[in-house]
């Protein structure tokens, strides 16, 4: 039988990645919803195990900072100039 002292793991949470690559060859990702939440990498895979630290880092932080309210994605937009 399970413990009751073991905590609750919270429902997963979906963010929106942006995946960009730069003419150096390097894939650079960012998340709109998590400010300042964005890494690089020379391969699309490592890129991928980076977004998620950094998507885990952010959410940390996010944590110790509820006061300052938080942002809301609310979507991409293209714009022709």
């Amino acid at each position: 039988m399970p413990s009751q002292s073991k905590q609750r793991r919270e429902p997963k949470r979906e963010f929106t990645v942006v995946i960009e690559k730069g003419d150096d060859g390097y894939f650079f990702a960012y998340v709109p919803e998590l400010r300042a939440c964005q890494t690089q990498a020379k391969s699309m895979d490592k890129l991928l195990v980076r977004i998620k630290e950094a998507i885990e880092l952010c959410l940390e932080v996010e944590q110790m900072d509820e006061e300052e309210g938080r942002s809301e994605f609310v979507g991409i937009q293209k714009v022709a100039v």
